[in-house]
């Protein structure tokens, strides 16, 4: 395979739509959180401490997304930068590191995803014991 200047061009695209994806969810958590911290001052509950808590775990994660992209995206640029100076080898390990980071934000990503779908279902919960009541 032949490593050329197109080659990390192709990731810059989906590692900006996918910062702005972690972003999104980033704002929606945070403006959760205001929301439910104002509905546990008016009404404490135990959920909602529990999904209070939920909520601040999957921000560390997203953060860590947030960051590993950006690291990637750095990546990417650094492997352009260096083929531009004729260094092809440092810059394909440079953009293997790139895909490296990639994946670790993905993976994280799908962590943050399965959490999203656990705090769901504790509300859920909430809402099916109140019906059997």
């Amino acid at each position: 395979m032949q490593f050329t200047l197109t080659t990390p061009t192709l990731l810059f695209s989906a590692i900006s739509l996918l910062l702005l994806a972690y972003t999104n969810r980033f704002l929606a958590l945070a403006a959760l959180i205001r929301q439910l911290h104002r509905q546990y001052k008016e009404d404490p509950d135990e959920i909602i401490l529990k999904q209070i808590s939920s909520i601040q775990n999957r921000i560390m994660l997203i953060r860590n997304m947030q960051f590993l992209g950006a690291v990637s995206f750095f990546l990417c640029t650094l492997s352009m930068f260096l083929l531009l100076l004729g260094y092809e080898k440092v810059a394909e390990l440079t953009f293997v590191g790139a895909l490296v980071a990639l994946m670790f934000s993905l993976f994280i990503s799908v962590l943050e995803i399965h959490r999203s779908c656990d705090a769901l279902n504790m509300r859920l919960k909430d809402i099916e014991e109140l019906s059997v009541k």
